[in-house]
């Protein structure tokens, strides 16, 4: 079954009240046999075959119709690319998803244009060797700052800090520890309650966009003072839902399409030219990497926002006009930050895909999105921000990629 096209806008951005973002739960129901579930990330079968195809540098952002980036390039088998019973290609959704739904869905993203790598824990993509890692900086919205009623230790962001202080343990043995301090909320501001602890920091913001990121916005200029700049550094990121909820706002409040396609074609621009700047050799001389994630929602592609039970206090009440066109502009979002993964060499997870079926509509076996009987839910009370379990699936997803 595919999701239509007005049904996936509304439920896209039903989902970016405050924020977005996660990838693979476990499979109640449907085929799993393309793949097996370990710690909420479904992983390929060992015999899948993998190609790649390099990009030969970020290219313009374009409208929908035609690829950002140059993309193409040689293929060589160390990405992720399987064979169907046909002998053809199997594109990453049918990879990764195919037996994870029992309505067996279509998201809307068409990933496979990019030819990205996918890794094997299919958490996302794999352009990255991620080692001897010095510093971790956490940037961009609530998701990643962490909101009540979750306790900060069950925040994806402190648990993946002190998994990365196990990981990258310095050769004279100091970890890169994260202290307890760092991973509170200051509720006044949004932000964590101190901004560096040891070899972390966050500059996350609750509400921020991709006009956050970059000068005059604050995130890269506060987290990355030039003296920080030697050390070789991971960057984790969740942007993109808070540019989706201004873009509903504005179509709401009577925006033209042309006004809506370049608010979010700028977006787009702006977290491609975020990422560039934290790639740039000539920024880390010693390296960086990147892990950014894709956009999530709450209605299991039903696009029902009113299935929480608190929609209406975080803002979803009203009827968003032509939610064909807005579909086609989150859809086209979402493909265009796995476009900045290939051209960068980067790296995005999948949260969207993730998180389908674990929302309100988790036990309705119409959903485009249902898994099962007794699926659990990752979402909050708050209806836009992931529980515990989100957390843990969060942080399950970017550990899988710095792993691999």
């Amino acid at each position: 079954m595919r999701i239509s096209s007005s049904i996936l806008g509304v439920a896209l951005l039903g989902a970016c009240g405050d924020d977005s973002t996660a990838l693979g739960g476990s499979s109640t129901g449907g085929d799993t046999s393309s793949g097996s579930t370990t710690g909420g990330v479904t992983t390929l079968p060992a015999t899948t075959t993998v190609t790649t195809a390099s990009a030969t540098g970020p290219g313009d952002t374009t409208a929908p119709g035609d690829t950002s980036g140059d993309s193409g390039g040689s293929s060589t088998s160390s990405g992720s690319s399987s064979t169907d019973d046909g002998g053809g290609e199997t594109g990453i959704f049918e990879q990764c998803f195919g037996g994870a739904f029992v309505n067996d869905p279509n998201l809307g993203p068409d990933y496979d244009q990019f030819s990205p790598t996918i890794g094997t824990h299919c958490a996302g993509t794999n352009h990255q060797d991620i080692a001897d890692i010095e510093r971790v900086v956490f940037l961009g919205d609530s998701v990643t700052v962490g909101t009540p009623p979750t306790m900060a230790v069950d925040f994806y962001r402190s648990q993946v800090a002190d998994g990365l202080a196990d990981t990258f343990a310095l050769p004279w043995g100091e970890g890169l520890e994260a202290e307890v301090v760092w991973k509170l909320v200051d509720f006044l501001n949004g932000v964590s309650l101190a901004r560096d602890s040891g070899a972390f920091s966050s500059c996350a913001k609750w509400g921020a966009r991709t006009d956050d990121l970059l000068a005059p916005g604050p995130q890269l200029e506060d987290c990355f003072p030039p003296e920080t700049r030697e050390l070789r550094t991971l960057v984790v990121m969740t942007m993109g839902g808070n540019d989706l909820n201004s873009l509903t706002q504005d179509a709401i409040g009577g925006a033209t399409d042309e006004a809506l396609w370049a608010e979010i074609m700028q977006a787009v621009d702006l977290q491609r030219a975020a990422v560039e700047w934290l790639k740039d050799p000539e920024n880390f001389p010693n390296g960086s990497f990147v892990v950014f994630a894709n956009i999530y929602e709450f209605t299991d592609g039903t696009g029902e926002v009113e299935s929480c039970d608190v929609s209406g206090l975080a803002g979803f009440d009203q009827p968003i006009p032509s939610p064909d066109t807005l579909a086609e502009m989150v859809v086209w979002a979402n493909e265009q930050f796995m476009s900045i993964a290939v051209d960068t060499d980067s790296d995005m997870i999948f949260l969207l895909e993730a998180f389908c079926g674990h929302g309100f509509n988790a036990d309705d076996p119409t959903a485009p999105c249902y898994r099962g009987p007794g699926t659990e839910r990752w979402f909050d009370l708050t209806c836009i921000h992931p529980n515990p379990t989100g957390h843990d699936q969060i942080t399950d997803m970017v550990l899988s990629v710095v792993a691999e």
